[in-house]
């Protein structure tokens, strides 16, 4: 490990804009190449960041220029941003392996422009996550958004059609709403704080009307990006039409980076405005997003559009970590033996690991239906539900990935989003607030509802053999499997790892925390 773990986060950033620089430089016939070289050392990266902050036992601070805040700029990370980033990573590199048969330019053969864009763009994303995962200051994130969002819209319309283009434009007009909404918060923040550092603003922000004007407006602009119910409709067209290597990182990692941002600015920025009608309200949009979605899933005839309005059902449970930690006065815990306070650092610490949890446990499985679903079109020539009979014979490597990331988004133990959901459900308990409890069970029930119309056909279809109009090579469905296996196998993760989370936590005051 080098001599100071802080200069980590300058690596963090300088490898995808060095790649980035050199993909421009030597053109798309090498892009995909640079891309695959880089992938690994960004691991070994983020795994070392990982290993510093638990070493450390706090966050990770990178000044620069030697400037310290409120002259300066700093680079911040905590637990919650190196589980973040670790994550990244690992789809990032994932997604470049399983997007070259598509985009890396054969030898031989002419440059495309396509190509270029594609890993251009990807490099570019990936700068851009890291730049939310570990700036400290609210214009920082701002301009994190905005690469993050022009990234993203083009990975939408890369082939260029007529729907992929309109779809690609609804996208940019929510993502535009969503950065005028978070601007204008923060120019009310540093109008009467005189600061947008997350750090100082903690200590001075108070209950007055310019915060909760500020907080309501940056809210609704991250939830309009992360498409949150009832923000959502740009979302499913958009996943569902662009490349299945683009949709992967678009449903697994850039909507987290706004979800991650909602959590900063509640828990980190304003923790003196997080109160309980607060949370109830986010926790009550979360559960409409997951009753809403699942049954829209349930109607979709292809199988794209289900993962996709999945995604809008599945954002919904990180929503609910908010009144979990955030407890109402008049709820008294479960445990009478313990103290108040220890009980509620308890819950607190179960609400943030499952949070964070089915977070991780989301991008891994996400990641991988999208790509089982693009090898399904791809081989079938479509992605009709009702035509998927008996896939599972021709596919069988690709639809086991299916199924098993489908029981990691189900909560079936024992998989990462069993762990994720058991951790929430034992919150709702411990906190007396139940009804979020029955949330959960009934979304996993929908969840089941949804690919069972995919799998049941798929597995038990006609008995004659699928004849596949293009063949599947082999190691993009070894991508495939390796990412839903990931997604179960954080089940088998010490439940106690998670607790990464709560390393360099900004606010802890006014929420019974540890």
């Amino acid at each position: 490990m080098m001599q100071d773990p802080s200069n980590l986060l300058v690596l963090a950033l300088i490898l995808p804009v060095a790649g980035l620089l050199l993909t421009l430089v030597m053109g798309g016939r090498y892009a995909g190449r640079i891309t695959l070289l880089l992938a690994p050392v960004g691991l070994a990266v983020a795994a070392a960041l990982v290993v510093s902050v638990i070493h450390t036992d706090d966050a990770l601070i990178y000044y620069l220029g030697g400037w310290i805040p409120p002259l300066g700029v700093a680079l911040r990370a905590d637990g919650l941003s190196a589980i973040f980033i670790l994550t990244t990573a690992v789809v990032i590199g994932a997604t470049g392996i399983f997007a070259r048969a598509e985009f890396c330019v054969p030898p031989g053969q002419p440059e495309s422009r396509i190509s270029l864009t594609f890993w251009a763009l990807l490099l570019t994303l990936w700068g851009a996550l890291n730049l939310v995962f570990l700036s400290n200051d609210l214009f920082s994130l701002f301009v994190a958004l905005e690469l993050l969002t022009f990234s993203a819209i083009p990975l939408v319309c890369l082939n260029g059609s007529a729907g992929m283009l309109a779809a690609g434009l609804r996208y940019l007009l929510f993502a535009l709403l969503g950065s005028v909404l978070y601007l204008l918060g923060a120019v009310l923040l540093y109008g009467a704080y005189g600061t947008l550092d997350i750090g100082l603003l903690a200590e001075r922000v108070r209950p007055e009307p310019v915060a909760w004007a500020a907080a309501a407006l940056m809210t609704v602009g991250l939830m309009a990006k992360t498409a949150l119910f009832p923000l959502h409709f740009w979302l499913p067209p958009a996943h569902a039409g662009a490349p299945a290597a683009a949709s992967a990182v678009l449903s697994a990692l850039v909507i987290k980076a706004s979800l991650f941002l909602i959590v900063r600015l509640w828990f980190d920025v304003m923790p003196a405005l997080m109160n309980p009608t607060a949370a109830q309200i986010l926790a009550t949009l979360g559960a409409a997003a997951i009753l809403f979605g699942s049954v829209l899933a349930l109607r979709q005839a292809r199988l794209k559009l289900l993962i996709a309005y999945s995604t809008v059902a599945q954002i919904g449970y990180l929503f609910l970590i908010f009144p979990l930690i955030t407890r109402p006065e008049s709820v008294s815990f479960a445990a009478a033996d313990l103290s108040t306070e220890l009980v509620a650092a308890v819950v607190s610490t179960s609400a943030w690991s499952g949070g964070v949890l089915q977070a991780v446990s989301h991008a891994f499985a996400k990641a991988a239906m999208f790509m089982a679903a693009g090898l399904i079109a791809q081989s079938l020539g479509h992605d009709r539900i009702a035509d998927l009979s008996s896939i599972g014979r021709a596919l069988p490597i690709t639809v086991l990935a299916f199924a098993l990331a489908g029981m990691s988004l189900m909560g079936l133990p024992p998989s990462g989003g069993f762990a994720a959901k058991w951790l929430l459900l034992t919150a709702t308990i411990e906190t007396g607030q139940w009804w979020w409890a029955l949330v959960i069970l009934g979304g996993g029930l929908l969840t089941g509802s949804y690919l069972f119309r995919v799998l049941a056909p798929a597995l038990f279809g006609a008995r004659e053999s699928v004849a596949l109009r293009v063949p599947v090579a082999r190691y993009r469905e070894v991508v495939v499997l390796a990412l839903a296996l990931c997604s179960v196998l954080l089940g088998f993760v010490r439940l106690g790892a998670f607790d990464l989370v709560q390393i360099g936590r900004l606010a802890k005051a006014g929420m019974g925390l540890p």
